[in-house]
Formats: C-alpha cells, structure tokens, sequence
C-alpha cells in the first residue's frame, strides 16, 4: 500500500480529535472553527457520496473555490477517492476553464456557486465532462455537493499506489496553452520531509497563516500539505488583502507562523506607524522572488522576527531556503535542504564552479520532482538537460552553499507571486479589433517586483490618441483571461523589433521596459 495524503492527516485525527484544523475568517469578521475530527469525519462522507455517485479512483477534477473551509474539505475526500485533484484559481475565466477540462479530459468540477457562470460557458466545449458539483448554493444543471454527501461517515481510504497520479496543477508557459504538471501520490511525503520540516516548520496545535489562494500549486505546498500535515491550525481570511487588515488579524489571533509573499510583506512593512502592531510570530517565511533587505530589516527591527526566503516551482517542491537559524543573507534563496540535489548547470548539463552563473537545476533522482507535462513528452525532455531539470532561472552558488537569484533564462513573467506566460496575455490582446499585434514583457515594478508590460501596434495608429483605449484594452484581457494577467503598464508602438525571420525580439523589449521603468522612477523620486 503506497502513501495517501489524507489517511495522514485523519491519522492526526485520530490522535487528536478536539485540536483545530482550520480556523477561517470572513471579510466581516466572522468564523468557522473545523477540528480535526469533523474534518475526517467531513471527507469520509464527501468522499464516500461521491464514489457512489461515480467517481472513481484517478478522475481528473476540476476543483474551483475560494477561500474557506471547503478547500480543505474537497481537497481531502478526492485525495482519499483517489482521484486526480486539478487546481484552479478563481480567477479563471471561460477559455482557461475549457482548456483545462479539455487538456485533463477532466469528467468532473467542483465549483463554489459564485463561480460556476464561468463554467457553464465552457462545459459545451468538453465532452468528457459528466458531472458538475455546486458548493453553497443551488442552480439547474449543477448537483448540490451537500446532497452527495453520504451519511456514513466511517473510515473511507482507497489505497494509493506512491506513483499514482494525485495532483495536476497548470503552470503558464513561453508558448502555447498552460502546460499539465504532474505529481505523484507520493509528492506530499517528499514535500513534508524537506519544505515542511526544514523550512515552514509548522509545529502541532499552532496557528499557520499561509496566504496563498486555493487553485495555486503554493496552496497544495503551505496551506494544505504542510499546516496539515504537520498537525498544526491553517488559519484562513477570506477578506481582500490590505496591509494594515493582515497586520491586525495577526495580532488579534497571535498567529505563530506566517507565510506570505514578497509583495505583501513590502506592503506591510510601508504602514505608518508599524510599532504600534504587536506580532507573536514564532517564524516568517516568503517565496516567489528574493526579498530585498529593507523588508527583512523592518520586520527584524519592529516585531523581533527574521523573514526567511524560499525557492521552488509548481514542477517540483522548495529546492532552496533560509532555514531556521541559519544566517540570512539579504537576496539569496538560501541553501538547498540536507541531501537535495540542487545545483548550477551550464546549457549541457554540466555542473558549474562556485560563482559561475547558469541555470538552477534539478536533479531527476529528486523524489519531489514533477512526472512530466501531462499529453506532451518532447516539452518534458526539452525541459531536461541530460539528468538535470531545468528550471528556467539562472542563478550562481557561493562558496558556503547559498543561491543567488540572477534573473529568468526564458520569457515567464513572475509577478506579486503569479506566474504569467506572454502568449495567453498577447493571445487574449490580439482578438480586440483594435490590436494588430502586440508583445508583453516583464517590467521592474518597486511593489510586485514585475508587472506585465505590452507593446501594441494598433492597427489604425490614430486610436492611440483615445485616452480610454488603455483601460479599455486591461479590462478586454481580463474578461478573456484570469485578470491577474492583464497588463499593467500598456505602450503604443509603430513596429515591434523582431529577427530576419521575424521571431520578435523579446529581449529588445525587456531591455526597453527596464530603462523606462528606471526613467519613472527617477522621475517619481524627484517629485
């Protein structure tokens, strides 16, 4: 019998049964308290109901929720149904929900009731789905999650082999559609034994704020798999993230352990007046790009805690980090956990010396790392470069072991944490009848760290002079795509500069959104 993520978590219960297992926080204030007990007792009836109701052992499901309780729920019973957990965002709009049902030949969605317009939009497109489940709500054509539930709430574990397919998270690419990353039953040991112990260390009864949204491969990694399976309380807000908001609600609750991104921690750290928050944090923790130190020397100055940085991607696990009482170094990821094999590789595979840059690498024998991209063998062999996965990030090690960051080796953009592939923004800006052609690059931003930029040829060039044309394109992609990848900052252009054989030079462009970010800052500090 292989490793089932979920007969853990129900043996925690067991051992357990009045401690918290989530701790959720409505925008106005009020909460829902699950223990550990309702919540094995919870999963065995879901996942009991829904096996009668046909779903079987490695069906792919669509899973589309918010924040909440509910997660965790559905999480859980499709885990111990064996089936194949594919996670989405809220944000996801009609074109990104068919291509995931389509590309997964997913035979069913879970979806909370304030999102289920966008599915039906694009279930006629998906002949392999059979069946749509609603979360907190009633609506024709949907079947009510509550009344699949079973009354049993008995023991309910389908045994899972450790190579079984559990999780199908979709990460955005330089070309094409998002690509289908695939992970193992097992993924959630390998995960616990490295990023859950080394790193996020959540400790047993404490309360754990990990902000990642469900529908992220970030979320599987803290909120779930580690606060779970280390026995610990996810705490979870449902409100919009305002600075001084988070700042109040870890006072209130005396959270012990936070996990939040970049981009939050820069936001909090600018409130006016931050001494008068008192924190009881044990830990902090971020990842998603390098922290820069005014943040670290705020959060160490005013509440006594050392914010370490972290290191991985949706295709494997946390590769590198700033351990617990290991000596932080302002920019770097840190060091890869005891025994992982993590290094610097020139184009050939070849490890690199102390101090030479190339591309942060993984080994294949890392029992964290991904099966493949799902339905695309040459993607999974290109991403390889003889026994090294390539993880698109150029970096360098130092001489006691820490990773510095040296910038992306292909055209991802990574902003506020997201990961946005140029083609699905410049795909959702081309079908606006104004656009001729466009191309979208990453821009330095003081905040997010990047944002997307565009660079449009529009094709009649006097509609540039409308002042409502920007807004008017930005709301466009985020009607047809996740609006977290609209483009923040939008140029008009004559020409985009592109090779004899007329590939556009992305490169040119970076360069170009980089000296033009520099000029508006300069320009912003003199005013």
């Amino acid at each position: 019998m292989g490793f089932n993520f979920a007969r853990e978590v129900d043996r925690i219960a067991e051992q357990a049964p009045d401690r918290l297992a989530v701790l959720c926080v409505s925008a106005d204030g009020e909460e829902v308290r699950v223990r550990y007990d309702e919540l094995r007792r919870t999963t065995n009836r879901l996942a009991r109901g829904l096996a009668e109701h046909g779903l079987q052992k490695g069906d792919r499901v669509l899973v589309l929720l918010p924040r909440g309780t509910q997660a965790y729920i559905v999480y859980l019973a499709l885990i111990k149904l064996g089936a194949v957990v594919i996670p989405g965002s809220e944000m996801l709009r009609k074109s990104d929900i068919a291509y995931r049902l389509q590309h997964a030949q997913s035979v069913a969605v879970i979806a909370h009731s304030t999102l289920t317009g966008e599915v039906d939009l694009a279930r006629g497109e998906c002949p392999s789905l059979r069946q749509c489940y609603i979360v907190d709500g009633r609506q024709e054509g949907w079947t009510s999650l509550d009344a699949v539930a079973s009354d049993d709430d008995s023991a309910f574990v389908v045994d899972t082999d450790d190579d079984d397919l559990a999780f199908l998270s979709y990460t955005s690419g330089t070309t094409g559609g998002p690509k289908g990353v695939m992970h193992r039953a097992a993924w959630p040991r390998e995960h616990l034994k490295m990023a859950g112990t080394y790193w996020f260390d959540a400790q047993a009864g404490e309360l754990v704020w990990a902000t990642a949204g469900p529908g992220w491969a970030k979320w599987i990694w803290s909120p779930f798999v580690s606060t779970l399976g280390n026995g610990a309380t996810a705490f979870v807000y449902q409100g919009r993230f305002q600075p001084e908001t988070y700042l109040e609600l870890l006072q209130r609750y005396q959270i012990s352990l936070l996990c939040a991104t970049p981009t939050e921690y820069r936001l909090m750290s600018k409130v006016k007046d931050l001494g008068r928050f008192r924190l009881y944090l044990r830990s902090a923790v971020s990842a998603g790009e390098p922290l820069n130190r005014e943040v670290i020397d705020t959060f160490q100055r005013q509440f006594g805690i050392a914010v370490r940085d972290g290191y991985g991607q949706t295709e494997n696990t946390l590769l590198a980090g700033t351990l617990q009482g290991m000596e932080i170094r302002a920019g770097s990821m840190g060091k890869a956990f005891p025994g992982m094999p993590v290094s610097i590789v020139d184009d050939n595979g070849v490890e690199l010396g102390v101090g030479e840059v190339g591309h942060i690498a993984v080994h294949r024998s890392h029992p964290a790392l991904f099966r493949g991209y799902l339905n695309d063998s040459e993607r999974t062999e290109r991403a390889f470069r003889g026994e090294w996965y390539i993880t698109g990030d150029k970096g360098r090690k130092d001489e006691e072991g820490y990773f510095w960051f040296e910038g992306r080796s292909d055209d991802i953009i990574i902003s506020a944490g997201y990961t946005i592939g140029p083609f699905e923004v410049e795909d959702a800006l081309v079908k606006h009848p104004k656009v001729a052609e466009c191309a979208v690059v990453a821009s330095p931003d003081a905040e997010r760290g990047h944002i997307v930029k565009a660079y449009v040829v529009l094709r009649n060039p006097e509609d540039a002079a409308d002042p409502e044309l920007v807004g008017e394109l930005q709301e466009h992609v985020k009607r047809v795509t996740a609006p977290y990848k609209y483009p923040r900052a939008i140029a008009f252009v004559d020409s985009l500069p592109k090779t004899t054989s007329g590939k556009i030079r992305r490169v040119e462009l970076r360069e170009r959104a980089e000296q033009e970010a520099a000029v508006e800052a300069a320009t912003s500090e003199e005013r």
